[in-house]
């Protein structure tokens, strides 16, 4: 569409020659969800010794013959091992993890062994292999390997294999500060009660949900009305925490009343772009004053979620020092859809489970200010521009809704 941006054109500007933040040291137990900043290598070896898989006793396996007896010399147990070594025909009693004793190199199960404990003999019922039931020192990493690459997001797995690693801290990226700006004199604040010809602001705290998910950190700046000295006020503000990213929800679209490009424009904004190719979401802006990225996010509330999903996440992403990713995955049509026109379409929709690919079927109503219809989707249908009518089976992406 003339003078219209492609999404995938407006998202590789966003994300162009973005610098990403600062890092800095913090404790496991504060890393979740954080990105890590450098790679990371461990600091130890997993297991930093052959030990014990099962409960039994440790032995030369070939020693062990069915109906064979062994003499019982000591005990090894996790955290406290033996000084005995295993000799001709001797065994070591062995628990899971527990070191295995020099000289031995496989584990008799206690389900394939009966004891005499009073005369100390073990009596097997089935032969073992060489190295049967025992972790080998390194078997998981050994030190010096690198196993968290940088720029990955840490979750549960990342956090006990740092533990794991030997590391009781982790570099990781300062999370991305975002301040968020609703704007319009028709606004009031969640949980008060709007006066005539008053709705409430709801956009905010979808988008800050969407930030701290992304690794970002929130700064709800409130409602500014409709004048230039209440933008320029709470630009200002946004500036001075220093906000890495500023969202203003509303306000850019082209009538005498949206102030938002203006206001940014007196304090020295670059415009990037105004005005992308889709749906919902076409009155959207994009700039910079210094190193602080401005993203003008349409005013009503799908819109602008559904701008943020495809805009604000991977901008917080390359801050973050994360590869730029697709989020569009496989899926096939339940139903059959129409042609789409010049903008590329995000539809609301439900994607059910099924022997393969998710079925897609789009929601009856897409109007861009209906909140309870994007709550009850599932996943948004992209539909590409100029795409041609579907049948229902045939194949689609869709991007799940967080």
């Amino acid at each position: 569409m003339a003078g219209l941006l492609p999404v995938a054109d407006a998202i590789a500007r966003i994300v162009d020659a973005v610098t990403t933040v600062g890092a800095e040291t913090v404790p496991l137990d504060q890393a979740g969800g954080r990105t890590l900043a450098e790679p990371l290598a461990a600091r130890r070896t997993q297991p930093p010794f052959d030990v014990s898989a099962m409960d039994g006793y440790a032995v030369r396996a070939a020693d062990v013959k069915p109906g064979g007896t062994l003499l019982l010399v000591g005990i090894s147990a996790a955290g406290h091992g033996t000084r005995m070594v295993v000799g001709p025909e001797r065994a070591v009693r062995i628990f899971t993890g527990a070191p295995m004793p020099e000289g031995a190199d496989a584990v008799l199960i206690q389900e394939n062994a009966e004891d005499d404990l009073d005369s100390r003999l073990i009596r097997a019922t089935a032969a073992v292999t060489p190295g049967r039931f025992v972790r080998p020192a390194g078997l998981d990493f050994r030190e010096g390997d690198v196993l968290l690459e940088a720029g990955r997001r840490l979750g549960p797995r990342e956090l006990a294999l740092a533990a794991a690693m030997g590391h009781g801290s982790v570099p990781v990226r300062r999370a991305p500060k975002v301040a968020l700006l609703s704007t319009g004199d028709e606004l009031v604040a969640p949980g008060q009660t709007p006066g005539p010809n008053q709705i409430v602001a709801a956009s905010a705290p979808g988008i800050a949900a969407l930030v701290r998910q992304a690794g970002g950190e929130p700064y709800d700046l409130g409602i500014a009305h409709d004048n230039p000295d209440a933008l320029a006020a709470a630009i200002d503000r946004a500036l001075a925490l220093p906000a890495d990213i500023i969202v203003t929800l509303g306000g850019v679209s082209v009538g005498e009343h949206d102030l938002v490009a203006p206001a940014f424009a007196a304090r020295g904004m670059r415009l990037g772009f105004w005005k992308i190719a889709m749906r919902p979401g076409k009155p959207l802006m994009f700039g910079a004053i210094g190193a602080t990225r401005i993203l003008g996010l349409p005013g009503n509330p799908v819109s602008s979620i559904v701008c943020a999903i495809l805009f604000l996440t991977p901008l917080i992403d390359a801050l973050l020092g994360r590869p730029l990713r697709d989020p569009g995955e496989p899926a096939v049509l339940a139903v059959d859809v129409a042609a789409n026109d010049a903008r590329e379409d995000y539809v609301r929709a439900v994607a059910a489970p099924g022997a393969g690919l998710p079925a897609v079927t789009p929601l009856p109503v897409q109007d861009s200010s209906q909140l309870a219809v994007l709550a009850r989707a599932n996943c948004l249908l992209i539909r590409p521009a100029g795409a041609l009518a579907a049948k229902s089976g045939e194949p689609c992406r869709i991007i799940w809704l967080p």
